[in-house]
């Protein structure tokens, strides 16, 4: 056995891909939350749009779905270590040129819209790149998956707290194009983890496939496809946070923020609002990894969906002032931080290694299918019908959206274990089933609700 941190070793000691990875997660994901506040609060700050906001919204999400449906082959091919490091280097930069752009006076309007697509375009490659390499990772640092997706899930949620609630901060200190600057720094910092920590593990290198021909490529595209349409449950729960998502980022990108501008405290406030979702999202990460095991998964997974979606909506809809927001959204965090633990567990327990990338890329271009219409709609809703109605209606479409869990006969195989998928196993190599628990599965790529 090799020694701890070595490239190339086993066994419980070979921790530093693992940690690698998770901190590099960590520092993109907080540079990631500074823009989530940064981009709409500077639309609205220089034009005063909502509209404006959710066509910059739908500008940078419309390509993330076009690189998803295509991109899990190409990630085999280059390498999930390559993939993740360009694509932090280039959603650096041309996060970097947003700002440079204003303060030299040549920022126009398209071009902001540009620089997201191209942001949107290459950044989910990178996620998919590292997300699908966390069972060989957890496997060599001698954990098992659930606790290792639990984990994976509590930092990702923690680094949205800080970087929200940092975000917060610097826009009413020094103004949206400072977030923006330090942003382009942390994708920066996430590539150099990559490229150091995953040097020498086999499964970040290139796969050997077949030559390349447009032939072999729809072929392997295909074979992602089918997997999904065969795995009902996963394509159940694709589905589900298609919607789910979708409402999300019209929250993120536009009701939200003009509801921190109209009635709240501003930047402030945003900055407070999603680092309050996130910190107690992080506390229902590590505890679900603590004891979730415990808790049969189907009732965990439609309790928790319910509590974080709908009522942020109607509270900011309904009431004045940041606290009953801040309450509501404390117990929603809470309870999203359950779901990606779940669904992670439950698509490596599905999904063989061999298929993993170009499934993990099919289902991620399936819940971020509606990512793009969910920011331009909200942002024309608030525009149309204002800002309390708005909130409403997408409140009352989530609620409907959540109850599937509760109605559908195929969600009860949660709680059973999976059935060999046309001669795959059941058990995905590397990942180990929760102790105790069987469940079947599928699998979005960390679909749970956006904050």
């Amino acid at each position: 056995m090799k020694g701890p941190g070595k490239p190339g070793g086993t066994g419980p000691r070979d921790r530093w891909p693992f940690f690698a990875t998770l901190a590099a997660n960590t520092v993109s994901i907080a540079g990631s939350s500074l823009t989530l506040i940064g981009v709409p609060w500077f639309v609205l700050q220089t034009t005063g749009s909502a509209a404006d906001a959710g066509i910059v919204a739908f500008c940078a999400t419309l390509p993330v779905v076009v690189s998803a449906i295509v991109g899990g082959p190409v990630i085999d091919r280059l390498g999930r270590r390559r993939v993740s490091v360009v694509s932090d280097l280039v959603c650096g930069l041309a996060v970097a040129a947003i700002p440079l752009l204003h303060y030299a006076g040549a920022l126009e309007f398209w071009m902001l819209c540009a620089l997201m697509a191209v942001s949107g375009l290459v950044h989910t490659p990178g996620l998919t790149a590292r997300y699908v390499l966390l069972p060989d990772l957890a496997e060599r640092a001698g954990t098992t998956l659930p606790r290792a997706a639990s984990l994976y899930d509590a930092v990702s949620r923690g680094a949205r707290m800080t970087g929200a609630a940092l975000a917060g901060v610097l826009i009413a200190v020094a103004g949206a194009e400072t977030v923006l600057l330090l942003d382009a720094v942390t994708f920066a910092g996430s590539a150099a983890l990559i490229a150091t920590g995953l040097r020498g593990v086999a499964s970040a290198q290139p796969q050997r496939l077949a030559p390349v021909s447009l032939t072999t490529y729809r072929t392997e595209l295909r074979e992602g496809y089918a997997f999904l349409v065969r795995a009902r449950l996963l394509l159940s729960i694709t589905l589900m946070v298609m919607v789910t998502n979708g409402l999300d980022q019209g929250w993120s990108s536009v009701l939200l923020p003009v509801h921190a501008r109209d009635e709240l405290g501003g930047p402030a406030d945003l900055g407070l609002l999603t680092a309050v979702f996130g910190g107690a999202a992080l506390l229902g990460a590590l505890l679900y990894g603590a004891y979730g095991e415990r808790f049969p998964r189907r009732a965990v997974f439609a309790g928790a969906f319910l509590l974080c979606g709908a009522p942020r909506f109607v509270v900011a809809a309904l009431t004045d002032g940041t606290v009953p927001l801040a309450v509501t959204m404390a117990a929603g965090g809470f309870a999203a931080g359950v779901l990606n633990p779940i669904l992670t567990t439950v698509i490596y327990e599905r999904v063989p290694d061999a298929l993993r990338s170009r499934v993990s890329s099919v289902t991620t271009a399936g819940v971020e299918l509606t990512m793009p219409l969910g920011g331009l709609a909200a942002g024309l809703l608030v525009e149309r019908a204002g800002p309390g109605h708005a909130l409403l209606a997408v409140g009352g479409v989530y609620l409907l959206a959540t109850l599937s869990p509760l109605l559908f006969p195929v969600w009860r195989s949660m709680e059973r274990p999976p059935d060999p998928v046309d001669g795959h196993p059941a058990t995905a190599a590397g990942a180990a089933p929760a102790p105790g628990v069987s469940s079947s599965g599928p699998g979005p790529s960390a679909p749970a609700p956006a904050p």
